[in-house]
């Protein structure tokens, strides 16, 4: 048996975490409302005006962290380490230079590291919004840290 990797399930009911740059936080109020109905059936969660805006503008209930710049996106990371974010949509502007790009990031490497669906734009987000695994359980391998954890600190 190959202990190597685990393996983690996202659920039917998926947590999903909404971040969009200022100039995309229009795009993702009307990707919410455009999608309201199946949103509705998941914990939503999102970085501070983002989530703040999707809230009052479709009725939506969003859990909102810090601000990007002040920490969100590390929060929301932090979020997918502990197992309790399991799907991103983040709308990254592309044509503005961010402050807190580390951030970004680090971000969208933790996701990769825990094998998170993440979409940057809203192609992405529609596809999988509406995919078929939406409404069911997924099961997939992460990295068992706590075997590399222990094989590294034997080495040290």
């Amino acid at each position: 048996m190959n202990d190597d990797f685990i393996t983690m399930t996202i659920g039917k009911q998926k947590n999903i975490a909404l971040i969009a740059h200022d100039g995309k936080k229009a795009e993702m109020i009307e990707w919410c409302e455009a999608n309201k109905e199946i949103l509705k059936g998941h914990f939503l969660s999102g970085t501070g005006t983002t989530a703040r805006m999707i809230t009052d503008k479709t009725g939506l209930p969003v859990r909102g962290y810090n601000s990007g710049p002040l920490g969100g996106d590390q929060q929301i990371g932090a979020k997918i380490v502990e197992g309790k974010i399991d799907f991103v949509v983040f709308f990254s502007d592309p044509f503005s230079a961010q402050p807190h790009d580390p951030d970004v990031k680090a971000l969208l490497r933790i996701a990769q590291v825990y094998d998170i669906p993440m979409a940057n734009n809203k192609a992405t987000a529609d596809f999988m919004l509406h995919s078929v695994l939406m409404d069911r359980e997924y099961d997939h391998k992460v990295i068992n840290f706590n075997k590399k954890i222990k094989e590294r600190a034997a080495t040290l």
